[in-house]
């Protein structure tokens, strides 16, 4: 994956009811490590990484790049957007912007990562106004591909790999 480019970074924080999407900081790497490190949440993404070797490999201002969004509540760290180039990826998304999202287990079931995802592809669609946006998933995943549905996204494909049954989908361009 790489860089979105031709986006101005960091943008300003955005808001929504709830949340709060912006750029990383230093007080973030301790919910970096917990996302990375959390069987819940590793679950469908090749499963957990050791603690200790994510502490290790961590910088002190961890996934500070242009579309990693820290999603924010009360001031706290509950989760991550990424926005990102596809490049090793399906044909159909190769050169699109994939959306990807962790969230903490402790913020599940309350709609959060609908509100922040929403949040992403609306600042997404101001600054690169016309690009589709893809998303990938395993089919097991259903709260991920229930939200992929919610946030427009349609099938393209569905694939093996990484011994499971994954879901690639497609949300069109948001025309200005």
């Amino acid at each position: 994956m790489e860089p979105l480019g031709g986006v101005t970074w960091p943008p300003e924080p955005i808001k929504t009811e709830r949340l709060v999407l912006r750029e990383s900081e230093a007080r973030d790497r301790t919910a970096f490590v917990e996302l990375l490190a959390s069987p819940e949440v590793n679950t469908y993404l090749g499963g957990p990484r050791p603690r200790d070797e994510v502490e290790r490999e961590t910088p002190e201002v961890p996934q500070r790049w242009p579309g990693s969004f820290v999603v924010e509540l009360d001031g706290t760290m509950i989760g991550q957007i990424l926005l990102r180039r596809a490049t090793k990826h399906r044909p159909a998304a190769v050169g699109k912007a994939d959306l990807g999202y962790l969230f903490l287990p402790r913020a599940w079931g309350f709609g959060y990562a609908g509100e922040a995802c929403a949040a992403a592809l609306d600042w997404f669609d101001g600054a690169l106004p016309g690009e589709p946006v893809v998303l990938a998933t395993q089919t097991a995943n259903v709260g991920s591909m229930r939200l992929a549905a919610k946030l427009g996204f349609t099938e393209v494909e569905r694939f093996e790999a990484w011994g499971a049954e994954q879901w690639l989908g497609i949300r069109p361009p948001v025309t200005p």
